[in-house]
């Protein structure tokens, strides 16, 4: 079969296409033909540095994918061949709050990723893909869209009438947006161009911000809100935005702090001042997963899907989400 393998050092450009042997699946194991996989930021700075992530080299990229059951091990019970399925970010991370064992289980991580014709998974590390979706969309929900559910709805109990900021309009943001529409919440949301901040609006948001032409965001978010600032802030921005967030919230208020683009230093004494919750946030669980799947399946949310490319121009995608011009999402396809 087909892989993408990161061999060392080189970046995208020295992502290489291998050929493997397929995978059996083993007791409690279920094989996959993968048909789409959706990338990440995370997916991206791991190709460009598996050195200081301390990668065990070759190892395949990307924690998102979906596809067909193609085979069952011995004993697995939670799916049958011919489903449509979606692997878990952490495949040792069921519910309840996250582990050890659980935090060492990440797919394009510690584990090998998704980017392969065939995969093999544990049956406690997958799940159903809601049926009104395709492979394509459905790809796009084990990282982005559950991140943002886990922040504003599993941890935030975002409810109508609250007020939430995004930053910037990736994967994340964009499933925060869609969120924030589906529970009654206003969203606030920013980016650098008007294009985006029009479909931005198209889609729900309540006010929009072009940080270049107000780079004190935080004054504009306050002004909305009458002085008092959000309730919650989806923290996705890059060097220095967390401090403006902080700003922006209000008493008591609650920031999520998501993956690895949130950097800089912050005065402490802001935070205890106003009160603040600050919660790290990195995906979730397979219970929130699927608590989330029943949620858009019965809204019928369709995933923000920007562009799409072919299997074997895959190198091209990453460097798309190097450029950071897309709205939503990228995915990669696999022919069928």
């Amino acid at each position: 079969m087909k892989a993408y393998e990161i061999l060392g050092a080189g970046g995208v450009d020295a992502l290489s296409m291998s050929e493997r042997s397929e995978p059996n699946p083993g007791p409690g194991e279920v094989k996959i033909r993968i048909r789409a996989s959706s990338i990440n930021y995370r997916d991206l700075v791991t190709i460009e540095d598996p050195i200081a992530r301390k990668l065990s080299l070759p190892c395949i990229p990307n924690s998102d994918g979906a596809g067909e059951v193609v085979e069952l091990g011995a004993g697995v019970t939670r799916v049958k061949l011919g489903d449509r399925v979606m692997g878990c970010f952490f495949q040792r991370w069921s519910s309840g709050e996250i582990s050890p064992e659980g935090m060492f289980s990440a797919l394009g991580g510690s584990l090998d990723g998704i980017l392969s014709e065939y995969v093999v998974l544990n049956e406690e590390g997958i799940v159903q893909v809601p049926d009104y979706l395709s492979d394509v969309e459905a790809a796009t929900l084990p990282c982005a869209a559950l991140t943002a559910w886990h922040a504003l709805i599993e941890r935030g109990g975002v409810k109508a009438g609250d007020t939430v900021l995004l930053l910037g309009t990736g994967g994340v943001s964009i499933f925060g947006l869609q969120f924030c529409a589906l529970h009654g919440a206003r969203a606030i949301i920013t980016s650098s161009s008007d294009e985006k901040l029009s479909r931005a609006k198209g889609m729900g948001a309540w006010k929009t911000i072009n940080y270049r032409k107000y780079p004190d965001w935080q004054k504009e978010v306050r002004d909305f809100t009458g002085g008092m600032g959000v309730d919650h802030v989806v923290e996705v921005g890059g060097a220095g935005t967390l401090e403006r967030s902080i700003e922006a919230t209000r008493i008591g208020g609650s920031i999520y702090l998501i993956g690895i683009l949130a950097q800089g230093q912050i005065n402490p004494t802001a935070l205890m001042r106003r009160s603040l919750h600050l919660h790290g946030i990195y995906v979730g669980s397979r219970a929130m997963f699927e608590n989330m799947n029943r949620a858009i399946e019965s809204a019928k949310l369709a995933p923000v899907v920007d562009q799409t490319f072919k299997f074997v121009d895959a190198r091209s995608a990453y460097h798309a989400m190097r450029a950071n011009s897309h709205f939503g999402k990228l995915v990669i396809t696999l022919d069928a």
